[in-house]
């Protein structure tokens, strides 16, 4: 029998977290034991506790993966006003193409976030919190709110910049696109402006 080469086991680790994925999204976090996770994903429990010591460190990197593509969108936003763009039209495109790609994660983060340790928690906490703050400085970098006022802003924009795609998704992309850039630039003016 051949060996089988890197790129061959990172395909099948990542079919895997695919597969265990989807069954948290169907159950519920909550729901799967270790066994049927292992079961599930076509390893022996033995072999899943190889790759992570829990569920939770499994939830964990499922959704903090999540926040570092989320990060990445604001890189494309500030490209994008470099070029003399919007950086809020490159970011609705960039999250609607993320949840396009990611639904099941975007759901996790959102519905299973309390199933991780208080630890794990802390640390998404703080990667969702430098998140919405790079967003609010890219969107309205002159804002004139303070405060909590300022952090519960940022909070609602990356909400909704997060969860419109997957309202609007029964749309058309350019309908939904331009329902949602119009959603949130009447926000952003009436709040921020």
């Amino acid at each position: 029998m051949p060996p089988i080469n890197a790129a061959m086991r990172c395909a099948n680790f990542e079919e895997r977290r695919d597969r265990a994925m989807a069954l948290f999204a169907e159950k519920g976090f909550g729901q799967v034991s270790m066994r049927e996770l292992a079961a599930h994903v076509g390893l022996t429990a033995g072999s899943l506790y190889h790759h992570f010591p829990s569920k939770q460190d499994l939830l964990y990197d499922l959704i903090e993966e999540l926040y570092e593509e989320l990060q990445a969108t604001l890189e494309q936003g500030r490209r994008a006003m470099a070029r003399g763009g919007s950086a809020l039209k490159c970011l609705i495109a960039a999250h609607w193409q993320l949840h396009a790609e990611r639904p099941l994660q975007f759901r996790l983060a959102e519905r299973d976030f309390c199933c991780l340790n208080a630890d794990q928690q802390a640390r998404l906490v703080m990667l969702r919190s430098g998140y919405e703050a790079g967003l609010l400085r890219l969107i309205a970098p002159k804002a004139r709110l303070q405060g909590d006022v300022l952090v519960a802003t940022a909070h609602v924009l990356a909400t909704l910049m997060n969860q419109l795609p997957g309202m609007l998704g029964g749309l058309p992309e350019d309908q939904g696109l331009g329902l949602m850039e119009g959603l949130l630039v009447g926000g952003i003016e009436r709040t921020l402006g």
